[in-house]
């Protein structure tokens, strides 16, 4: 079973198991006449361009007929994805002369920042360049929390407003509301557009370079590269998790339980939850103070649920809110200072941890980060432990506990980790870089999805001018140029 399952998601990467995409253009250049009627979507109209095809007799699969797919945009450098990552090599790249375009599935930039309600930025506080920036803005516009934890503590709302004018002002077109459904390799092994679905339909876009920053590695499986997923053959995830914000707390009567307050907030908050007769299903429930009488809560878990499955990720999403709710109510019944909690909002995306690691021209390995390794081209250092949520509610393997033990030493990102080793003109940012199991657990943490993505959009951009393929391009050269 496991061998067949890795073999699925392989083979399903390389766009064995998926209906094609047919990519047509330059047929009248080649003095051929167009296969089917070019026509595009009205935006201003309603007007739509229909799906013509047939369901096949036995009802398992719908063939799709040929059509032609409108470019939208042409760039020097496509960003798929506006999470953490995402902002930073659109901004990076933007910054280094490049014509820069981001798609983002939501229907605002900054991903589990923004969307997922995060709250908290981890492993930030060693990064310079575009992360430094961030939190300062975050941390200058924001309020006295955001201020106190240099803003690494942030209020979601805040966040999309200063994610957009920074993208806005460096000049990048950005598109919301738009996933990544294919993409086109040519017989030079190099990526030439990516297809999007959207409320303007199917469309293409064409650019120079292109970054995966998509968490999940979407644009990559569909460009055929090969990845892992989990921990082993058995493709055993990380829980996911549906942030929540609420209101009603007094911050000062429920100081105690608030986890910038001390390392011993979220065992206390646990044992007043079980005392209320609450049994949270993450057994380390977090409780933040953004501002105003504004809080964030995370106290869920959601196992065994795959990334790339649309009706799971629904149905843990649906759990998940069931039990902030729950949680909220029990809350609300012990009475005394959590008389009046309530829930202001819930994520529109649920957090997930764990998606596909796409293989690189270096895979960070657990016992890179265990023995602190150095590397001749890092794009940064990180520092952040190893992480593992249990994959099951009873705990972690064996093998996870002993990494723990052993512990992380401040340790290199190699830029090499980024840069995709099936597509010449791929490059990847964020929690879906090069790496195994473990050490994903570290590297994944949004504090050092920043500079991953600076990296990347840099990389991108110098490549272009150098005429060089990301992969011939030497980090230190890129660095200092």
């Amino acid at each position: 079973m496991a061998p067949s399952r890795r073999l699925f998601l392989k083979s399903a990467a390389r766009g064995a198991l998926l209906a094609p995409i047919t990519f047509l253009r330059n047929d009248a250049a080649r003095g051929e006449e167009p296969a089917l009627m070019v026509s595009a979507p009205d935006p201003k109209s309603g007007a739509v361009k229909r799906t013509s095809g047939e369901v096949l007799p036995a009802g398992d699969f719908l063939r799709e007929e040929k059509r032609m797919i409108p470019v939208a945009g042409k760039s020097d450098v496509l960003v798929c994805g506006g999470g953490p990552a995402g902002i930073g090599a659109a901004l990076s790249a933007a910054r280094n002369g490049a014509k820069t375009q981001i798609l983002e599935f939501a229907g605002c930039l900054g991903g589990v920042w923004t969307a997922g309600l995060l709250t908290k930025i981890l492993d930030a506080g060693n990064k310079t360049g575009i992360m430094r920036e961030l939190l300062t803005a975050l941390a200058e516009q924001g309020s006295d929390v955001a201020r106190e934890t240099k803003g690494t503590v942030y209020d979601p709302e805040l966040a999309k407003r200063v994610l957009e004018e920074m993208c806005v002002d460096a000049g990048i077109e950005i598109q919301l509301h738009t996933l990544v459904v294919g993409a086109i390799v040519d017989e030079g092994n190099r990526l030439v557009a990516v297809v999007t679905e959207s409320k303007s339909g199917r469309q293409a876009w064409l650019a120079e370079r292109f970054i995966d920053c998509t968490g999940d590695g979407d644009l990559a499986a569909h460009a055929g590269c090969r990845f892992d997923v989990g921990m082993s053959d058995e493709c055993e995830c990380q829980p996911m998790s549906l942030m929540a914000l609420l209101t009603g707390l007094d911050p000062e009567a429920v100081a105690p339980y608030i986890r910038e307050n001390g390392a011993d907030a979220k065992p206390r908050f646990l044992k007043l939850m079980r005392e209320a007769g609450i049994n949270p299903s993450y057994h380390a429930p977090t409780l933040r103070h953004l501002h105003d009488g504004i809080f964030s809560l995370m106290t869920n878990h959601e196992y065994g649920v795959s990334a790339f499955d649309a009706a799971a990720i629904s149905k843990a999403t649906i759990n998940a809110r069931r039990e902030v709710f729950d949680i909220v109510a029990g809350l609300k019944k012990r009475g005394g200072p959590w008389a009046n909690i309530a829930v202001v909002a819930t994520a529109e995306q649920i957090g997930v941890r764990e998606g596909r690691r796409i293989k690189g021209r270096y895979t960070l390995t657990a016992e890179d980060l265990a023995s602190g390794m150095r590397h001749p081209q890092a794009i940064a250092r990180a520092k952040f432990p190893f992480d593992v949520h249990a994959l099951e509610l009873a705990g972690n393997p064996e093998e996870v506990e002993e990494y723990r033990k052993r512990g992380v030493k401040s340790y290199d990102i190699p830029y090499p980790a980024l840069v995709s080793a099936d597509v010449d003109n791929l490059l990847m940012a964020g929690r879906c870089i090069s790496g195994d199991f473990l050490a994903h657990s570290s590297y994944r943490v949004t504090g050092n999805s920043v500079p991953m993505g600076e990296a990347a959009g840099k990389a991108a951009a110098l490549s272009i001018q150098q005429q060089v393929m990301p992969h011939q391009l030497e980090w230190k050269t890129a660095q200092s140029g």
